[in-house]
């Protein structure tokens, strides 16, 4: 079995590039979060992208939806991504909806053209959220699983 990574909160470029084409790969990430109610609330999400080293940014085409509300309520968010050459890897960090013009414009401008198509008149809302930790099995190789683990300080 491979060693784990053991790292500050900076994303690899490896982790970045799965993310940022995760969609086109046939692998979106699965958003998990709490609605208002307290119930559980999953949904796949084709734009999420890398927003800085230790960010992920994604656009909700509806900001009257249920994960708009649940971040609203409680900003505690997980996401997954899964494919068929990654085992597993979790994030688990803060989300908040963007107001700055500015930066809810480059995270509209990253998400994938195919999920820009169904908000072309950029009504939805950007997410931005801060990760406090990424961990999980990059990949299996002949010596064993290779491990990622990132923390927040």
């Amino acid at each position: 079995m491979s060693e784990p990574i053991f790292d500050p909160m900076i994303l690899p470029d490896e982790v970045k590039e799965m993310v940022n084409n995760a969609l086109m790969s046939g692998s979106p990430m699965l958003l998990a979060a709490v609605t208002p109610d307290g119930k559980p609330l999953i949904s796949y999400r084709g734009s999420v992208q890398v927003h800085s080293d230790d960010q992920l940014g994604l656009w909700m085409r509806n900001p009257e939806g249920a994960a708009s509300a649940a971040i609203k309520n409680n900003p505690n968010v997980a996401l997954m991504y899964r494919s068929s050459t990654t085992p597993l890897l979790e994030f688990q960090g803060r989300a908040r909806i963007v107001t700055d013009p500015a930066e809810r414009a480059k995270i509209y401008a990253a998400a994938p053209e195919r999920e820009q198509q169904g908000d072309p008149e950029q009504k939805g809302q950007a997410v931005i959220i801060d990760l406090d930790l990424v961990q999980g099995v990059l990949r299996v190789t002949a010596e064993g699983r290779v491990f990622c683990r990132l923390a927040r300080k």
